[in-house]
């Protein structure tokens, strides 16, 4: 059995996320080393713009899959800001696109494994490599309990609101429905002091996992947590 896992994610709050939130489940089940990794340059990101590119995810991807033969590799990305053409798109982005929307995430996964196991070669064991794609940005994983939630960020007076934003929907999944609508520019509206990386952990960590999971049907669905 893999033992480490790897994670390569987009931001600091997804990867504040993984540290305080992931880690513990995930030695629970075995894993013995789990760590977080920006992919790409995040802070010229933050003030250019743009998502990353596949290629650099994956240049990433194999080298710590080449560099580490007992190691997991996998993503936590979100589906709408991945690129669909030119030269930064993401492999089945573009299709899925056409895809209903219980279809587009696991689509785009099977692609990039695909894409990572022609790079790796016939021996490649396919287990080492596990892509997780969110349709949702971090955020969305917060209304999972929108009681806690108001609660971790010290605004219980919210919670019908929160409950309100969510109940337009099937499921926390699916609030990501465009950049306008994001659900971190949902709840900035509702709370201007809301940083990322500090709120959005307190308040995962007052939710807890099990609820997300239990809340939104995606998250997590490969990695057996």
């Amino acid at each position: 059995m893999y033992t480490r896992l790897l994670i390569h994610v987009e931001g600091q709050t997804e990867e504040s996320f993984v540290n305080n939130v992931l880690r513990p489940r995930l030695h629970g089940i075995g894993y013995t080393s789990v760590g977080a990794r920006l992919i790409g340059n995040a802070q010229q990101r933050a003030r250019r713009g743009g998502a990353v590119p596949w290629s650099e995810v994956r240049r990433t991807v194999v080298r710590h899959l080449t560099g580490d033969s007992g190691a997991v590799s996998t993503t936590m990305v979100d589906y709408y800001g991945l690129p669909q053409s030119g030269g930064k798109a993401w492999p089945g982005r573009a299709k899925a696109a056409r895809l209903p929307f219980s279809e587009k995430a696991s689509a785009i996964e099977a692609m990039l494994a695909q894409d990572i196991r022609s790079r790796m070669g016939s021996n490649f064991d396919t287990r080492r490599f596990v892509p997780f794609v969110m349709m949702h940005e971090f955020e969305a994983l917060l209304f999972s309990d929108c009681d806690r939630f108001a609660l971790g960020i010290d605004t219980p007076e919210l919670v019908d609101e929160f409950r309100s934003i969510v109940s337009r929907f099937n499921s926390p999944e699916e609030i990501d429905d465009s950049s306008e609508n994001a659900p971190s520019k949902r709840i900035l509206k509702l709370v201007p002091r809301y940083e990322k990386p500090l709120f959005g952990t307190i308040a995962a960590l007052e939710i807890g996992l099990d609820a997300m999971l239990d809340s939104c049907p995606h998250f997590l669905s490969g990695w057996s947590v």
